[in-house]
């Protein structure tokens, strides 16, 4: 496999813990690989689309794909040494479970979209990132002098915010070191993808829920609210977020979960926040969520849509534009379309230049069912 890419290059930095869920598990069986019949799709047309994705050579790893389509599992296959059991790292699919509970908080009365963003850090005189909204780090369009990537940060990957906040002197306090940062343009005025900001969303939200310094008060804290408003309500018992040394959950880009409990967070988005029977979520904030944003036509609140733009994630041409997904940095993807009742499942490890012919690939997938 390739090393190109930016947080691949900086996995030697990373807590061994971080890494369990990328490595096979070794109880699990060689390549297991079920497809089952579907009315709109034939088993021949979904077996080849998914041949295609495991067994190309220039689309990377892929380690498990799941396609769902009304509610229930069509095919399924796993790489040899992952199953249906293996969690598997998020990477940046993260942030839009961190959009969700934040969504959830809103519904409580706690936060407000539109009102600034409840940040100490900001509350001094005169500290123009006062004004930042909620909105606006939800859309990444605070403003923040954020550097996602190495072209921002003038082509050395050290000097990346993510590199830095997640692996060097950012690591300790990462809701510290993305709030620290000044302002680079006016709140609201461009869009600029940043896991930072997702960070700042987390620690926002364990401030809400506790007003201890002690990083075990506040993991417990957040802990206890992912599980009684996220993963026993929707049905995620895999579910493991990542917390870095202040107790602050690293919503932007570190959790886990098998790729059932990844499929059962895309239905819950493809039917507007409910599962089991019950509205869990607001179905006016799955709206605001897969809702174009003012600076960033293919990005919502904390997730990709299916539209054209020079920072499109997905394949706009390909499949509705109502598509949207979550997205994570090596080729994780939760493709979610409400018109085909669908929702595909591919994790993997793919870097810049494999993920372009693997994004033709999956909608190429999509394109099978009607809609």
């Amino acid at each position: 496999m390739k090393t190109k890419s930016l947080l691949r290059a900086s996995l030697c930095l990373a807590p061994l813990a971080l890494l369990a869920s990328a490595v096979p598990g070794q109880s699990e069986p060689a390549g297991q690989y079920t497809v089952t019949a579907d009315s709109d799709v034939s088993e021949t047309a979904l077996r080849g689309a998914i041949d295609a994705i495991f067994d190309a050579d220039d689309m990377g790893d892929t380690r498990a794909l799941l396609v769902l389509h009304d509610g229930e599992i069509v095919a399924e296959r796993y790489a040899p040494g992952f199953g249906p059991e293996t969690k598997q790292l998020s990477w940046s699919m993260a942030k839009s479970v961190t959009a969700v509970l934040i969504g959830l908080m809103v519904s409580d009365g706690r936060l407000a979209l539109d009102s600034p963003a409840p940040v100490p850090a900001w509350n001094q005189a005169g500290d123009p990132r006062g004004a930042i909204t909620l909105r606006q780090l939800l859309t990444m369009s605070s403003g923040l002098a954020h550097a996602e990537d190495a072209s921002e940060a003038g082509g050395a990957i050290a000097r990346t915010d993510t590199a830095r906040m997640l692996f060097t002197d950012g690591a300790g306090d990462m809701a510290g070191y993305a709030e620290a940062k000044p302002m680079a343009q006016q709140p609201g005025a461009q869009f600029n993808y940043s896991s930072a900001t997702s960070v700042i969303l987390s620690d926002i939200l364990t401030r809400m829920l506790t007003d201890s310094p002690d990083p075990e008060t506040r993991r417990a804290a957040m802990m206890q609210f992912v599980e009684g408003r996220l993963k026993q309500p929707v049905g995620l018992p895999s579910l493991t977020p990542e917390f870095d040394a202040r107790g602050t959950m690293i919503g932007g880009s570190i959790m886990h979960m098998t790729a059932r409990d990844y499929a059962k967070f895309g239905e819950f988005l493809r039917n507007r926040g409910r599962a089991n029977g019950r509205q869990i979520l607001s179905a006016r904030w799955v709206q605001f969520m897969t809702a174009p944003s003012a600076r960033e036509p293919a990005y919502g609140g904390h997730i990709w849509l299916n539209r054209e733009s020079e920072n499109a994630t997905l394949f706009p041409g390909t499949g509705p534009r109502s598509l949207f997904a979550c997205v994570g940095h090596n080729g994780q993807y939760i493709l979610i379309s409400p018109r085909q009742r669908l929702t595909v499942v591919r994790l993997g490890v793919s870097d810049s230049e494999e993920r372009k012919p693997l994004r033709k690939a999956l909608g190429r997938l999509v394109e099978l069912f009607p809609g």
